[in-house]
């Protein structure tokens, strides 16, 4: 046994072992098993913490503290506990007010929610409501995550997908920002599908989920009158940014994948990619003018080549998404009808860049005539 009591310095040497594969193998269990008990700990002091955050702002709003000690108690209330605990850095006056609005957002919203359907007496509906819990899975994510959402979100059902989604995609605050500024909220699911006449409940709601409409292509530079060929090409070099736009869980796959037939004909989709929670393959058909039935046709196409050549064994049903200029609603549902294919149709947008890029051309020239 090795002795623990140090007589004299020594250098700690590397050698003297064999470091094999087992030895490897031990030490990365070892590197894994240390981050997961850092992230448990992390995950218990950020619980411990918004569980205090939760409470104190539910005790401003019971006590209706600026009633009753005056409107300058939040600002004192600040000062105590910063002298009480010196060396904690969550006492700011400004986070003691988001600590109100926190608990008072979902509070008079859920008091909303139940005067609609209530059967008891408004005054115990207050009651319960006050005594309302921090929600478990608000501990998921951290403080200022929530600051960002109860901000800038208009109803609780919008904060709650904006929970939602960062505990599933585990999004940095720039990423929730990202997602925030881009209106997810109001533009998931809003691409018009077939999929509950095509797929599987549990699989259906996912996919539903994971589509999008319109999509924000402002990070391209085109034309308004931009070709087919000229999107499909902007997207390609700007696929990076086209994968965030698309959402978390999609893997490009690739371009112009050339489908040769056997009488020789060939077709060529546009984009190839691969979804990992949706376990299955998307085609996406990109058209830079209105919505066409004949569209259809040939996405539709491309998914029955992509389960017979791409598609294996445990992966789900290849899903068709066209993304164009503009689409009518009741053209695209008599489109769909009688295909078994699960396909959508969502559209895009870039004004806004072309208005932005026109304006900084001008902002430049205007800076170049005055430098000169």
């Amino acid at each position: 046994m090795a002795n623990i009591e140090q007589s004299k310095p020594e250098f700690v040497k590397r050698d003297g072992i064999i470091a094999d594969n087992k030895y490897v193998e031990w030490l990365g269990e070892l590197k894994q098993r240390y981050q997961r008990s850092q992230i448990k700990a992390a995950v218990r002091v950020n619980h411990s913490m918004l569980e205090f955050y939760w409470s104190l702002g539910r005790d401003i709003v019971a006590l209706k503290a600026e009633s009753q000690w005056g409107t300058g108690v939040l600002q004192q209330l600040s000062l105590d506990l910063k002298k009480m605990f010196p060396n904690e850095t969550g006492f700011s006056y400004r986070n003691i007010l988001y600590m109100k609005k926190w608990y008072s957002f979902y509070n008079e919203q859920i008091i909303k929610m139940q005067q609609v359907a209530a059967e008891m007496p408004k005054t115990k509906m207050q009651q319960a409501a006050a005594e309302m819990d921090m929600p478990e899975h608000f501990a998921l994510i951290p403080w200022f995550h929530h600051v960002q959402i109860i901000t800038q979100c208009q109803s609780v059902d919008e904060a709650l997908f904006y929970i939602k989604q960062t505990i599933a995609y585990n999004w940095s605050r720039s990423e929730l920002e990202y997602e925030m500024k881009g209106n997810l909220y109001a533009r998931h699911s809003s691409a018009l599908t077939n999929f509950s006449d095509t797929m599987t409940l549990p699989q259906q709601k996912l996919a539903q989920e994971v589509m999008k409409s319109p999509y924000q292509l402002g990070f391209l530079k085109l034309k308004q009158d931009h070709s087919e060929d000229d999107l499909e090409e902007a997207l390609v070099n700007n696929i990076t940014q086209f994968l965030l736009e698309l959402g978390q869980g999609f893997s490009y796959v690739g371009r112009q994948m050339e489908l040769v037939m056997p009488d020789g004909s060939t077709f060529v989709p546009d984009l190839v990619f691969y979804h990992t929670r949706l376990k299955c393959y998307i085609v996406v058909e990109l058209k830079s003018v209105k919505f066409m039935p004949e569209f259809v046709g040939k996405l539709n196409f491309y998914v029955s080549a992509a389960d017979e050549l791409l598609k294996a064994d445990d992966d789900k049903p290849t899903i068709g998404l066209l993304i164009c200029r503009e689409a009518d609603k009741t053209t695209v549902e008599w489109a769909f009808r009688g295909l078994d294919r699960p396909l959508g149709v969502a559209t895009y947008q870039i004004e806004q860049i072309v208005q932005r890029t026109i304006l900084e051309n001008k902002l430049k020239k205007q800076k170049k005539i005055k430098d000169n």
